[in-house]
């Protein structure tokens, strides 16, 4: 039975790297962003559904991800319908992707909503990805079309930094790759000497 690490962190914390981090060290990564690509692309489990909840959501047999936003934005009921449509379906992709990797020691599930679904009562331990807030906002504001008002709005949205650090098992500090890197090595020794004891 593998050890489930749930990996989270807010936007711009470094999550992805981090992910990137533990699966060149050899042990298997899913990612809960790509799980919902691959349900909204044509042939996806989410597709007819969303359609039927949002029809104005389809184009070119798969999930319009822009259609979608835009339904979201004007009915303050429609987020508490999606949800209750996808996240079964992103749960059974995680759990199908445990059970084909059921003899692998050490799972990383790539959550960024962990603790807000309360996905992490399903994990064996937790992993909290954080950078102080000055390397956080240059990191985001870096991205393409990204502006002050939009990070603060996506922040608004976010449990705080503090608080997931609170609840994790580990916290990864990822201010420097040096620093990620010795992290993820220390939190794979804990959990590997434990899966050898």
């Amino acid at each position: 039975m593998s050890f489930r690490l749930g990996l989270t962190g807010g936007i711009g914390m470094g999550k992805t790297t981090t992910a990137r981090l533990f699966a060149d060290r050899g042990h298997p990564v899913w990612d809960a962003d790509a799980a919902v690509h691959r349900l909204y692309a044509p042939g996806g489990a989410a597709v007819g559904p969303v359609h039927a909840a949002f029809p104005a959501a389809l184009a070119d047999g798969a999930i319009d991800r822009a259609a979608l936003k835009a339904a979201l934005a004007v009915d303050p009921q429609a987020l508490a319908r999606l949800e209750s449509i996808v996240h079964p379906l992103v749960a059974a992709d995680r759990a199908a992707f445990v059970a084909r990797h059921a003899d692998a020691a050490l799972v990383v599930l790539d959550i960024p909503l962990l603790f807000e679904t309360g996905a992490d009562a399903l994990m064996d331990g937790t992993a909290v990805v954080s950078a102080p807030p000055d390397i956080q906002r240059a990191r985001v504001l870096a991205r393409p079309g990204m502006t002050a008002d939009m990070l603060d709005l996506i922040l608004s949205r976010q449990m705080p930094d503090a608080a997931k650090r609170a609840r994790a098992t580990w916290v990864i500090p990822t201010d420097t790759p040096a620093r990620a890197g010795a992290a993820v090595d220390a939190i794979r020794a804990e959990i590997l000497g434990q899966a050898d004891a």
